[in-house]
């Protein structure tokens, strides 16, 4: 088969093909790795490529296929995945695309990953991000920048770029990354892709390194909504290692085939005459809803009064959080030390100034102004009153519809460079933010290219927190009508990006 052959199916076909014995999981395995080597060096979302592992879980799918045991593997058995590098695996580095973290060694494996690995998946390595997940491009790596694979010149989003980009060119089926504000959500919508950020406490955050943890999500990357249950299926549930986490009694295969006959999807005018939101991105929107509503669905405005304030309240509560969690990385227990320094405030300083990108310092900084004495009173208590208003906001909408449909990203993709000011970059993710702060699931599903740029535009299905599966009901009929997925021309049929 074509080099990328095995990275450009879905987890379903090769699931089917392992079935038929048309090949196994070392063919899969092997010629993943060769897409990966092939094509990779264009977009650069690898950080590490895990040879070893994958050929080890490889092994261990073709002895349950030789024993007649493979339905009993899970629902990854086969799939070539990869894991966003803030997520610990034992026999790989966990950098977070900082210098502080360079050699840093995973100690154990996070829930999420091991989830994958019992449900018979094979890590392919882990994939390139915004450093500590602080960005919106994967501009801030320190190992230099993913690139979108529908145009190398433009970036594929963040802070989960290196997932996406992976799963849009190809070299994978499935990935996971993790949402804070936006993270999966709006590099789904850049690179073309299905990117899903369930409801808060879904999916264990236990050896995720955190950025906020009262946001942070993980979530799978996949080109079908199939394959997003799948990978769903897989992670979610109870952790007792993680005191946020709950019980998961949803199969996110069910209702994929059930369509949206009879469902009532909300529309946010404020977010359809939102400023900045591109004529191109609200025209898919707009024709998105209207094809539902074709198909059976009753639209219904909703309002959510409070979404206005819920950037402002992110980036306060954000901040913090990552203040709080960032202040381990301290030079001496692990993480970067600057080498010559007698005093040990001055090893501190030197070594969290070089081993810090300029973002990271940015909301370092930013979140020890914000909860020091005499400031918190004045914006961080605020700002927890508005993420109330903001959850009663969504209460109350669901109670009139089912789903909300939103645009994911005000527009598409932007080139490397032409977001400068931090500010305007932190609007990118104006619509997705809100659902962090309120705890609800939601995705991105692709409904075309934009009449302007040519490039992807994603959907935003949100759900009710904890029925994350009607998302998936309405992404679902959405693929119907546009499609799935395609890998990114330029990477299609093994081209590797030529």
């Amino acid at each position: 088969m074509a080099q990328q052959a095995f990275g450009a199916m879905s987890a379903v076909q090769i699931q089917e093909g392992l079935k038929a014995k048309d090949f196994s999981a070392a063919e899969v395995a092997r010629g993943a790795l060769d897409g990966i080597a092939a094509a990779d060096g264009q977009v650069h979302s690898f950080l590490q490529v895990t040879e070893d592992l994958a050929l080890e879980a490889a092994a261990r799918v073709d002895d349950a296929l030789a024993a007649g045991t493979f339905d009993e593997l899970g629902p990854l058995a086969g799939v070539p995945v990869g894991f966003k590098d803030n997520m610990n695996l034992v026999g790989t580095r966990t950098t977070c695309s900082s210098r502080m973290l360079a050699g840093y060694e995973s100690p154990y494996t996070a829930t999420c990953v091991q989830r994958c690995l019992d449900a018979g998946a094979l890590p392919m390595g882990k994939l390139n991000m915004d450093e500590f997940a602080f960005g919106s491009s994967t501009e801030t790596s320190a190992f230099g920048p993913t690139r979108n694979p529908w145009d190398l010149g433009r970036v594929p989003g963040g802070s989960s770029g290196g997932s996406a980009a992976a799963v849009a060119a190809g070299l994978v089926p499935v990935t996971l990354g993790s949402d804070t504000g936006g993270s999966i959500r709006q590099p789904a919508s850049f690179c073309g892709v299905v990117g899903v950020k369930p409801t808060y406490g879904m999916v264990s955050r236990y050896g995720v390194v955190a950025f906020g943890s009262s946001l942070d999500q993980v979530g799978p990357f996949s080109r079908t909504v199939a394959d997003a249950a799948l990978a769903m299926n897989a992670i979610a549930g109870r952790d007792p290692l993680d005191c946020t986490s709950q019980p998961n009694g949803l199969d996110f295969t069910a209702s994929l085939e059930a369509g949206v006959e009879g469902m009532r999807i909300g529309i946010v005018p404020e977010f359809m005459d939102a400023p900045g939101l591109t004529p191109e991105v609200r025209e898919r929107i707009q024709e998105a809803a209207a094809k539902l509503e074709a198909e059976g669905a009753q639209l219904v405005d909703v309002s959510l009064p409070n979404a206005k304030a819920a950037m402002s309240a992110y980036y306060v509560l954000g901040p913090c959080e990552a203040f709080s969690n960032l202040a381990r990385f301290d030079s001496v227990r692990y993480g970067y030390c600057d080498p010559g320094h007698k005093d040990l405030n001055a090893q501190y300083d030197a070594s969290r100034a070089a081993g810090f990108g300029e973002e990271a310092r940015r909301r370092i900084m930013l979140g020890s102004y914000l909860l020091s004495a005499g400031v918190y009173e004045k914006y961080y208590y605020p700002a927890q009153q508005v993420r109330t208003l903001i959850t009663q906001d969504y209460t109350r909408a669901f109670e009139q519809v089912d789903c909300i449909l939103t645009p994911v990203a005000p527009r598409t993709a932007f080139e490397f460079g032409e977001i400068g000011d931090p500010t305007e970059m932190y609007l990118s993710d104006m619509f997705t933010i809100s659902i962090n702060i309120a705890g609800n699931g939601g995705m991105s599903v692709p409904v075309g290219l934009g009449s302007d740029t040519g490039l992807p535009i994603g959907a935003q299905v949100i759900a009710p927190a904890f029925q994350d599966d009607r998302m998936t009901r309405v992404a679902a009929a959405l693929e119907r009508i546009y499609g799935q997925a395609s890998v990114a021309p330029g990477f299609a049929d093994g081209k590797a990006g030529e």
